[in-house]
């Protein structure tokens, strides 16, 4: 198996992140990142720099921000700032939004936004220059310019703060679906694939991203990792309730416009189809709610990896040997007993995670 970098990831909360981040690096992990819903968890930059802080090994992240809260030139000086605070350890993610936008009433970005945000972002986080005309993002909602009848005034928008030696900040997008994929192997510096842990689908996600690369003529090729829903236990029906809430989030990602992206059995559309008319955001990633409780255990089983280390083992090193060189996993989350969350932790950190390391 060749080696992948593996991180954990968290919520931003002032006194609970620092923690987060000082386990997650003395547990052995390559980064630690967290995520960005304002509605559901405290800032996202201001916990990296408390996170930033505390650490000093560890990579740093969002999993993930979205290209409607901010405006592309706010998300990349908080990114580059982020960057020297933590000595270049610091990575963007990013992906279309879910939580952040449903709670101010919205649906995620359309991919044609999408792209156009990303190329104003890696332009501002490799110190260039947009022109004003570009942009129409959250600044089209004042007035230009011209109405002040300034002396002199900027011509473009670029960070003039950055310095050469700014360290550039890569920016991962989370996919699931061909387009976002695609979109995410033009224009990211790393493909983070959210297709569950089925093989299948794992394969399916880095071919299109391969074939997107070779079309755009991507000499070297953009890494791909993936985020994975993973709970170490040994008894795997404790795993499975374990794994659930997150699972749930991730599994509707696979179907949220009505159609599965990438390959899926009549029985794995049918759960699908009942996470996608379950889901109740109110309860977004818990266990016990409506959508964590259709999931069957044959699915679980399949788009997440539950059960004793050894089996979390086999199956993590199967998804790196289809060529994911990173993965976030991501573990019990709310409504677990904390008892039992507290073991599966324990568990991965110390009988998966050495393993996958040898």
């Amino acid at each position: 198996m060749t080696a992948a970098e593996v991180w954990t990831a968290g919520v931003p909360l002032p006194g609970l992140v620092e923690r987060a981040a000082v386990r997650a690096e003395a547990a052995g992990f390559d980064g630690f990142a967290v995520v960005d819903s304002q509605n559901l968890a405290g800032d996202a930059y201001v916990g990296l720099a408390l996170a930033a802080r505390a650490t000093e090994r560890i990579g740093l992240g969002t999993a993930v921000t979205n290209p409607v809260t901010r405006h592309p030139a706010v998300t990349a000086a908080a990114a580059a700032a982020l960057q020297l605070a933590c000595d270049g350890r610091f990575v963007l993610g990013i992906g279309r939004g879910d939580s952040a936008l449903a709670h101010l009433g919205r649906a995620p970005a359309t991919v044609a936004l999408f792209d156009r945000y990303l190329t104003a972002l890696q332009a501002y986080l490799r110190g260039e220059s947009i022109a004003f005309e570009e942009l129409v993002f959250h600044e089209s909602v004042a007035p230009t310019i011209e109405s002040l009848a300034l002396a002199s005034a900027p011509e473009s928008s670029r960070l003039h703060w950055m310095t050469p030696t700014t360290p550039k900040v890569p920016v991962e997008v989370a996919a699931t679906g061909e387009r976002v994929i695609t979109t995410a192997a033009r224009l990211a510096d790393r493909v983070m694939l959210a297709v569950g842990a089925d093989p299948q689908r794992v394969h399916w996600g880095v071919e299109t991203a391969r074939r997107a690369q070779a079309a755009t003529a991507i000499e070297a090729g953009v890494p791909i990792g993936a985020f994975v829903n993973v709970v170490a236990h040994r008894d795997v029906d404790v795993a499975r309730t374990l794994v659930s809430g997150g699972l749930s989030t991730f599994a509707r990602f696979a179907v949220m416009h009505g159609t599965p992206s990438g390959p899926v059995d009549a029985t794995q559309r049918e759960v699908l189809g009942h996470v996608r008319g379950t889901y109740d955001m109110t309860r977004h990633t818990q266990i016990g709610s409506p959508q964590a409780s259709v999931l069957t255990p044959e699915f679980i089983d399949r788009f997440a990896i539950v059960g004793p280390p050894d089996r979390c083992v086999r199956r993590l090193a199967e998804l790196v040997d289809l060529g994911l060189d990173k993965l976030v996993v991501t573990g019990p989350t709310l409504g677990a007993d904390p008892t039992e969350a507290r073991a599966a932790l324990e568990c991965f950190a110390s009988e998966v995670l050495p393993t996958l390391r040898a």
